[in-house]
């Protein structure tokens, strides 16, 4: 069962390891990231920030959704991490039942807007986040869970 997608540049740190983690009630991160998956160096240094007991899988996107899609995820209460937002289109392209997308830090550059004090796009972001609204996939702002929440909508991508 997916508890919460989340989208987190850092992937899998303190705030998301322990946080969300128990404040949804998950047992396993999934950390679905193409370059990670190819990362040795990168995966150990993920092991080591998740939770004594929970179970960390580092999967491609393609891996991630034939994973979900076979079934053999069902017995786990399962968290995803991507770190961008295109990450999230192609998951809720080959995954229905993701309709809620949680974004908590995206760094600002040069080539960003500010959604919130955490939340940095680019132009290619705004359009992405249009099309999961026009999905009707609910996305909310919201770095950690005691955190007020701020609802993504055409309105705020506009502003």
């Amino acid at each position: 069962m997916i508890k919460l997608l989340r989208v987190d540049y850092r992937l899998v740190h303190g705030q998301v390891a322990i946080s969300w983690s128990r404040h949804i009630g998950a047992d396993c991160i999934l950390v679905a990231n193409d370059e990670v998956a190819k990362d040795e160096m990168r995966q150990s240094m993920l092991r080591l920030s998740k939770p004594q007991g929970m179970k960390l899988v580092i999967k491609s996107i393609e891996d991630s959704v034939k994973s979900i899609k076979s079934g053999v995820t069902d017995k786990y209460k399962m968290f995803i991490v991507v770190n961008n937002i295109q990450d999230v289109e192609r998951l809720a392209k080959e995954i229905p039942e993701l309709n809620y997308v949680n974004l908590g830090v995206l760094p600002a550059n040069e080539n960003t807007k500010a959604l919130s004090k955490a939340i940095n796009v680019t132009s290619e972001d705004v359009k992405t986040l249009k099309k999961l609204l026009a999905k009707n996939i609910e996305i909310d702002i919201q770095q950690v869970p005691t955190e007020a929440i701020t609802h993504v909508d055409e309105k705020l991508l506009e502003s």
